[in-house]
C-alpha cells in the first residue's frame, strides 16, 4: 500500500500545485474567454487536465 502512495503522490502534489497556480491566475487575469465561474469550475472539477485547458484556452490572449 505505501508503495503505491509513493508511485502517486508526485502525480497529487502536481496536480495540486497545478490547481493552486491556475485558480490564482484565474483571479488576477482582468478578462477571460469565457466566464471566470465556469473556469473555475473546469479548474477544480476535472482534475489535472482542468487546469492544463484554462492555460491553454482560458487566457484571453493579448
Amino acid at each position: 500500500m505505501s508503495s503505491l502512495l509513493m508511485m502517486l503522490l508526485p502525480i497529487i502534489i502536481i496536480e495540486f500545485i497545478l490547481l493552486i497556480v491556475a485558480l490564482i491566475d484565474l483571479v488576477k487575469i482582468p478578462e477571460t474567454n469565457g466566464p471566470k465561474w465556469l473556469w473555475a469550475i473546469a479548474i477544480v472539477c476535472v482534475s489535472i487536465i482542468g487546469p492544463i485547458i484554462y492555460f491553454i484556452f482560458g487566457r484571453k490572449q493579448v
